[in-house]
């Protein structure tokens, strides 16, 4: 039997039913949460890409990560995942920060609303990273993995926005609504990896608003430079795979410098990216939804810290997690393993509630506040 990814397992739930629905959607013209279809100059540009081949895009690091020695089956899989739901929630209410706090003209400042949604403020521009307030992370509003605290926020209650990145589209990382929202209520730039822009134009979003990048291409919104790097993913948001690219970020202002992982497995490029990028005053490093069968497409907890020591971080702050239960570890596993290893390595960890504002100059002392709920 074929090994599968972690979205293998969650499609074998909601991906009959809502795929089902959203090809009767499709065919009647009403746009979909599974995004759009290239063509036209998006399409000659992701053919042109040298990443992209045989119709989908491919790892340069590892490739195949769909099958081969380390990766699940799925009859084990599945099973694990039924057996270990319980365990990916806290025993309690997530302690929020509900109140927007006031945005920096400047300096660098940083918000984590949970799992890997985030706020930036950086340099003076102000960038939401991988923006999701939808309940659910799945095709269907109705099926699927289901948040385990709100949002501290109501998109109403955020600042000025003047640019959305998007690591890739994945369901907990490209939201449909979210995004049909900023598009109509913000003038902001959207900067997504080679392809997802496809999605973006299905939901309304103007094409002038959107910039596709292949990997190592740029863009600038304000004084801010926006570095699609590497990653080692995967993507896709229904039964086909890769159709898009999936990328991690550097963002580069003229004071402060930021790098977001994205999703992905650790490997050698993340040093290649801080020798040409780095040093980063912030990392912020996918830590959680990792097993051992899925070690190519997501880190554990140790290999963040070597991602943030390869990329010459300055403060990690972990995401991708708390928020939704796509694994099959406790629910602050992520979190504890993080700290043990970066105690060893000397690496200094922020981990502030969702909704905490934190000035990266002037961090707070660790406050863990998850102990309580586990």
């Amino acid at each position: 039997m074929k090994a599968v990814t972690t979205w293998g397992v969650r499609a074998l739930g909601i991906g009959a039913v809502a795929a089902g629905a959203g090809l009767w959607k499709a065919a009647r013209g009403i746009p979909t949460a599974m995004g759009g279809r290239p063509g036209g100059e998006r399409l000659a540009r992701m053919e042109a890409s040298p990443h992209f081949r045989d119709g989908r895009f491919h790892n340069e690091d590892h490739d195949g990560l769909t099958a081969g020695p380390g990766l699940a089956s799925l009859g084990d899989t599945a099973a694990k995942f039924i057996a270990g739901r319980a365990a990916g929630a806290p025993k309690g209410e997530v302690p929020l920060v509900r109140e927007a706090a006031p945005v920096s003209g400047a300096g660098l400042g940083v918000t984590w609303f949970g799992h890997s949604s985030v706020l930036l403020e950086l340099d003076g521009v102000t960038i939401l990273l991988d923006p999701v307030w939808s309940e659910r992370v799945s095709p269907s509003q109705h099926v699927g993995p289901k948040r385990l605290h709100d949002n501290p926020i109501s998109l109403e209650q955020l600042p000025r926005i003047d640019a959305v990145v998007i690591s890739h589209d994945h369901y907990d990382h490209l939201d449909e609504a979210t995004v049909r929202w900023l598009a109509t209520h913000t003038e902001c730039r959207f900067l997504v990896p080679l392809g997802v822009g496809m999605h973006l134009a299905a939901w309304g979003v103007e094409e002038d608003r959107i910039e596709d990048l292949d990997w190592d291409e740029e863009a600038k919104v304000g004084d801010v430079r926006f570095v699609a790097t590497q990653a080692q993913h995967f993507s896709g948001r229904g039964l086909s795979r890769d159709g898009t690219q999936w990328a991690s970020w550097a963002l580069l202002g003229p004071e402060h410098r930021v790098f977001y992982s994205g999703d992905g497995g650790f490997f050698p490029g993340f040093a290649r990216i801080g020798q040409v990028h780095g040093p980063f005053d912030l990392t912020l490093v996918q830590v959680g939804a990792y097993d051992a069968g899925w070690a190519s497409i997501h880190m554990t907890p140790e290999e963040g810290v070597r991602t943030h020591r390869d990329v010459r971080g300055g403060l990690l702050v972990p995401v991708h997690w708390c928020t939704f239960n796509l694994a099959f570890h406790p629910w602050a596993e992520p979190v504890e393993r993080l700290l043990e290893a970066a105690a060893a390595e000397g690496v200094s960890v922020l981990v502030p509630r969702p909704g905490q504002r934190v000035d990266v100059a002037d961090p707070p002392p660790l406050d863990p506040w998850w102990r309580a709920l586990t």
